[in-house]
């Protein structure tokens, strides 16, 4: 049974930086694809950033640059460093994961999330 485990959300001052952790377990081989999401408060779920196998690296305009994704991929371990925190920023964080290399947002496996808050 594949798993995904979030870590390194928290309660941060605005401009701080945050690096969050996702460790897959329950799958030998290496993810075709991962990436982390964001879902604020009354807001739909967002694809923030994806690292794929095959097509490389996405992350979206709003956040590009300040946030980076990287990845273990010996390891089924996925990063996101964000950089210059915002309080627009606070959001549940959920890290997915899917085996095969299609590049879109569609993902299998998705973890439980890791809250940050961002204060002004």
């Amino acid at each position: 049974q594949v798993r995904l485990v979030e870590a390194g959300g928290g309660s941060v001052q605005a401009g701080s930086t945050l690096i969050l952790s996702c460790a897959a377990s329950g799958y030998s081989r290496r993810f075709g694809s991962m990436a982390w999401f964001r879902q604020a408060s009354g807001k739909e779920r967002e694809g923030v950033a994806r690292i794929n196998e095959a097509s490389g690296i996405l992350v979206i305009d709003s956040v590009k640059d300040r946030f980076s994704i990287s990845q273990d991929s010996a390891k089924n371990i996925v990063y996101l460093r964000m950089n210059n925190l915002q309080p627009e920023d606070s959001a549940m964080w959920y890290c997915a994961a899917r085996r095969d290399l299609m590049g879109n947002w569609t993902y299998t496996y998705w973890g439980q999330g890791t809250r940050v808050t961002v204060s002004s």
